[in-house]
């Protein structure tokens, strides 16, 4: 059997066995994938695995590998798949010479594991925050309990602008969409228990998404930020409804959205009714 802080190491990253959990500790070297280094450690329970597998990799490696259940790790369920290989901070990357050893570890770890199938709550814990990056129309930045959108000029469509910027508390919320930044039209949409806007709406002009472009929202940036926002999101309670009439908005929220609308009206971006019927429902919720 293994023995507590038996300790594997490979490339980019070490595996420590415990009792009832694999501590993956990443490395912070200069060809360490980001995204590995920007999770550091991660502590994997054993009843968040579903399997291990051992295969040959390339150019004289093997590959230690186990699997997450589906549901059990926010990072993966974020990512949907859309992760690439050499990516996978499930994979550990091991020199062929180490393959007896790599063997051992897999046999020992399968038999220690009991569960399988999808997980009913997330068991391995997700990013720790306050988060944020860049993304190409705004910044987003999330502090465990709110998510905010600050529009870029540069970037955020005029529907965006119009809108100002977002601030959302968790219960709002039933899950995120994250599509990678290395694929077309990538993005981080926060999706709404209510239903508002939705997948259906083009991201660059929904003001519950933020838009990736090269350069922005890069993944070892965006996807923690995504796992973390749908972690929070699925263990937080729904925000009631608030009766018609009662809702009060940040005055300082509300001044500074005022301010951004002027500046579309100054830009030629808003017509003159426009900027007078959502500068009357602005000062409406105050």
């Amino acid at each position: 059997m293994t023995r507590m802080g038996d300790v594997l190491a490979g490339f980019h990253a070490a595996w420590e066995f415990e009792s009832d959990s694999v501590l993956i500790r990443y490395e912070r070297g200069i060809r360490t994938p980001k995204l590995f280094q920007a999770l550091g450690e991660r502590r994997v329970p054993l009843d968040a695995l579903a399997g291990v597998t051992l295969t040959r990799g390339k150019r004289g490696t093997v590959v230690l590998r186990v699997e997450p259940r589906p549901g059990a790790d926010p990072l993966m369920e974020a990512a949907a798949g859309q992760l690439k290989e050499s990516g996978d901070p499930y994979r550990l990357v091991l020199p062929a010479e180490r393959e007896v050893l790599a063997e051992y570890y897999a046999d020992e770890l399968r038999g220690l594991l009991t569960e399988s199938g999808p997980s009913e709550r997330f068991l391995v814990e997700p990013p720790e925050g306050p988060l944020s990056f860049k993304a190409y129309d705004g910044k987003a930045s999330f502090d465990g309990r709110t998510v905010n959108f600050r529009w870029f000029w540069t970037g955020a469509s005029s529907a965006k602008w119009k809108a100002g910027d977002q601030t959302f508390s968790v219960g709002e919320l039933s899950g995120v969409e994250w599509r990678s930044p290395e694929v077309f039209e990538g993005h981080l949409r926060l999706l709404r228990r209510d239903g508002a806007e939705g997948s259906a709406s083009q991201a660059d002009q929904d003001p519950a998404a933020v838009v990736f472009g090269l350069g922005y929202g890069p993944v070892h940036e965006s996807l923690p930020f995504a796992a973390a926002v749908l972690a929070a999101a699925r263990t937080s309670s729904p925000v009631p409804a608030v009766p018609a009439g009662g809702a009060r908005r940040d005055p300082a929220d509300i001044a500074e959205r005022i301010r951004h609308l002027g500046e579309l009206h100054q830009a030629g971006l808003v017509t003159d009714e426009e900027f007078s019927v959502k500068k009357a429902e602005l000062l409406a919720e105050l």
